[in-house]
């Protein structure tokens, strides 16, 4: 695929999410003229694609911004999503589209492109019938939308796969709802980018819906059954119960898998519906399949499973964040503004090399763990999850380096200066705001090592939270800091 003879730019929302981020990242090596818009800089910064694209900082919800962000833009990607934003996201999608079309039509935009969801079915669900909401809230003007349908997104790193996955593995007997044995239509998350990045090249704008899937149509408990085979398990003992509503399976998805609730209620309200294309929205007459054709199911999770194993996950699910994430609430009131800040405060001088420090600072979390205490950290972690949090389950992208913006167990990679300088920010449920940060620096000719995490009490009862974990902070972080310059010395 080749970028238009008339010069386009393009600009794709969601740039920081899951599909957004493989998107930008697909257009910028076929030397496409991108911007995008984020809400912080520092999301995108660490990308392979960062200094190839025009940064754009502002939020969809701002008129200003989104008027910055669409000057000049002939194509603009619509890849918001607000699932986590509470009871009343539909109207806040909603909103949100009817904004982004108008500003588009401001600006003279002549194509929007959205990815939507196939809704079909006459028992839709919220989150799909938000989705179809969405779609006509941005064909509300005169600019033309070409709103692509997808069910099932297969592909490393996406919130539906990674629910597959760790319900498989982890359930060799389960019992499920009825609804595992609706019909569904998955297609490979290539696939899905091949549609939007041909989209890009059309020579007239496009004002259509269309349906995308895979080349087959099964049930969830044969993506289940196929997942097994290719992993090499054994064939999963599936016992269909009535009594588990879309509610409960949620819950019992967050506990066992690294989907919090929050995300999986909408992907489990998803599977209540019969998601299937419908042939009267291909895509066929305006966009030929691939020429290598269309991934079957096996294809799809033989490749995620190898990005997996091979640590070349692009995007997760994970390292996007709603408008009311703990990511944009990080930034409180200064200290000097009356704010209680408390603190544990460690320090070791040592021998080893800043690099060997770093090395074990930078691989923190995941596979590697935390550096001792590993069952208090995982206590810590299933308690969050019973009170709806993220727990540690959602891991790494990659063993060894981090990005600054992405998911790492229960915390995210706010600050991240190679060599010197990690912080962390918690995203497990708080009554306050708490950061773990790592400081390597050189002192006398030895490498000194600094350990600090600081609580941002939300209250009475934040301070109460500090103190009663006191004994946990005495035992927990001088081990951690300890092992860490331990752990350099033997791999020195």
């Amino acid at each position: 695929m080749s970028a238009p003879t008339q010069i386009r730019k393009y600009l794709i929302t969601g740039a920081s999410g899951y599909v957004g981020g493989r998107l930008v990242r697909s257009l910028v090596d076929e030397k496409f003229d991108i911007r995008i818009l984020v809400r912080d800089r520092k999301k995108v910064i660490g990308q392979p694609w960062a200094e190839a694209v025009e940064i754009c900082v502002g939020r969809a919800e701002n008129r200003a911004d989104l008027d910055a962000a669409l000057a000049g833009v002939h194509t603009a990607y619509y890849l918001l999503h607000s699932i986590n934003l509470g009871k009343n996201f539909q109207d806040i999608e909603a909103e949100m589209a009817r904004n982004f079309a108008q500003a588009a039509e401001a600006a003279g935009v002549a194509q929007i492109v959205y990815l939507g969801g196939i809704a079909n079915d006459a028992n839709i669900s919220k989150h799909l019938a938000s989705r179809v909401r969405t779609g006509k809230e941005l064909a509300s003007t005169s600019v033309p939308v070409m709103e692509l349908r997808a069910g099932i997104i297969i592909g490393s790193g996406s919130a539906s796969f990674e629910m597959l996955r760790h319900l498989t593995h982890r359930l060799p007997i389960m019992t499920t709802p009825k609804w595992v044995t609706n019909k569904t239509h998955p297609i490979a998350i290539r696939d899905v980018l091949y549609y939007l990045k041909a989209a890009a090249t059309l020579k007239e704008p496009v004002g259509r819906v269309f349906d995308i899937g895979g080349p087959e149509v099964l049930t969830y408990a044969d993506m289940m059954q196929k997942f097994a085979k290719l992993s090499g398990l054994k064939k999963r003992w599936i016992i269909k119960v009535p009594v588990l509503t879309p509610g409960l399976s949620s819950l019992w998805i967050g506990l066992v898998t690294p989907v919090p609730t929050a995300l999986a209620r909408p992907l489990v309200g998803s599977l209540i519906s019969e998601v299937v294309a419908d042939p009267a929205k291909s895509i066929n007459d305006l966009i030929a399949p691939p020429p290598e054709g269309l991934s079957d199911v096996a294809t799809a999770i033989t490749l995620a499973l190898s990005k997996i194993t091979d640590h070349g996950v692009e995007t997760r699910w994970s390292d996007a964040t709603p408008t009311t994430a703990p990511w944009q609430k990080a930034q409180g009131d200064p200290e000097w503004a009356g704010e209680m800040v408390l603190r544990d405060r460690r320090e070791a001088l040592t021998d080893i090399s800043i690099e060997k420090i770093w090395r074990q600072i930078e691989g923190i979390g995941g596979d590697h763990g935390w550096f001792g205490v590993g069952f208090l950290w995982w206590i810590r972690g299933l308690l969050d999850r019973l009170v709806g949090g993220v727990g540690l389950r959602r891991g790494r992208r990659d063993p060894d380096f981090l990005r600054v913006g992405e998911s790492l167990d229960f915390w995210r990679v706010e600050e991240l200066d190679r060599g010197h300088h990690l912080k962390l920010y918690a995203e497990m449920v708080l009554p306050g705001k708490a950061w773990l940060e790592f400081t390597v620096t050189t002192a006398n000719g030895k490498t000194r090592v600094v350990q600090e995490a600081v609580f941002k009490p939300r209250g009475l009862g934040g301070q109460l939270y500090w103190y009663a974990t006191s004994l946990f902070h005495l035992f927990v972080f001088p081990t951690m800091l300890r092992n860490i310059i331990k752990k350099a010395a033997i791999d020195a």
